[in-house]
């Protein structure tokens, strides 16, 4: 199918994103019913309609999620060429945190059929249910090398000698370094307002995993080089944000690095508003950076005639049912004060 008629159906997809009006109406709602009466008239429709009352916080999040990847599963199965590769590399992250948890889960001798469950369904792939036939984590770790789409990341990256509990993150932050940088050469390779739509993007995603994996590492036994081998080589803040960050000791010194990029500026304290603000914790950070995507995400979906608008919509679906979910929680848990806290475009 055309690229260009698939970028229609995204679009139709990103005009469905609920608007202030609806968020706010869902703010209203007193009970979880109300919420669910309150989507019916949303472009979620009936997604809840067979779901017994009393409903859960969970069920919405994950109806929500099934939602969204059907939609997303309707434009990989018609993308062919270039397209077609560039939506598989959308589901690369959810792939490495499935296998991070089916490597935990075998770690700890868990019944891993049961964590297939648990999976992603974006990052499920077609040989998943054999890695579960694996006993040890070197059974494992062949399986992974030979039979799934993160192969060559695992080859490069990552020995069965690493596989134990103290290197499961940095296992993790290996991983997406690989990935965040095939990523970003193959679009850039693509050329054109797709570069330049993807460069921006994935840069952000690159500096957001190297000021967490700084913040994370303070008061750890990560060493300061073992630190910098994780920073993924892209990123505004590469090399020279990335070297300060590489030797950083406390908040103040990472504080500074934002400092260098205009709309880093605030994010570990200052001025701001909602969940985190003013905060100096990975957490409060956290919270400002999916503001900042957020907004770039809205940018790009403007730009006609490139692939990022892919990307962009695939980001703003999983906030927007982040959001949800935050707003479902509240109601749950009663603390309306702050139902207001979800991030919104």
């Amino acid at each position: 199918m055309h690229s260009g008629y698939l970028e229609g159906i995204v679009r139709g997809y990103k005009n469905s994103l609920l608007s202030a009006s609806a968020y706010a109406s869902l703010a209203q709602c007193e009970t979880l019913d109300d919420l669910r009466m309150q989507l019916a008239a949303t472009d979620y429709g009936n997604f809840l309609a067979d779901v017994p009352s009393p409903i859960s916080t969970s069920t919405i999040a994950e109806r929500a999620t099934r939602k969204m990847v059907a939609e997303f599963e309707y434009l990989r199965s018609n993308a062919t060429g270039d397209l077609a590769k560039f939506l598989d590399f959308l589901t690369y992250a959810y792939m490495i945190d499935n296998l991070i948890l089916l490597i935990t889960g075998t770690l700890h001798e868990k019944d891993t059929h049961e964590l297939l469950e648990r999976c992603h369904p974006l990052g499920v792939f077609e040989s998943m249910p054999a890695l579960c036939v694996a006993t040890t984590v070197e059974e494992l770790y062949q399986s992974v090398v030979v039979e799934t789409p993160l192969a060559p990341y695992f080859r490069e990256c990552v020995s069965a000698a690493d596989l134990d509990d103290l290197n499961i993150e940095i296992i993790r932050n290996t991983l997406y370094k690989a990935y965040l940088e095939d990523f970003y050469h193959f679009c850039v390779g693509l050329g054109g307002t797709t570069a330049e739509s993807m460069a921006t993007l994935l840069s952000f995603e690159a500096d957001r995993r190297v000021l967490n994996i700084t913040l994370n590492s303070f008061g750890t036994s990560l060493s300061k080089e073992e630190r910098a081998r994780l920073f993924p080589t892209i990123g505004r803040l590469f090399p020279a944000g990335n070297n300060v960050l590489a030797r950083a000791d406390d908040v103040e010194q990472v504080k500074g690095v934002c400092e260098m990029i205009p709309e880093y500026r605030g994010f570990l304290g200052g001025e701001g508003t909602g969940a985190g603000a003013g905060e100096t914790s990975a957490e409060g950070l956290e919270d400002k950076m999916f503001r900042e995507e957020t907004r770039l995400n809205k940018l790009e979906t403007i730009t006609q005639f490139q692939m990022g608008i892919f990307y962009s919509w695939l980001k703003l679906k999983e906030q927007e049912i982040r959001s949800i979910t935050w707003i479902a929680e509240c109601i749950s848990q009663n603390v309306k004060d702050r139902i207001s806290d979800f991030v919104s475009y």
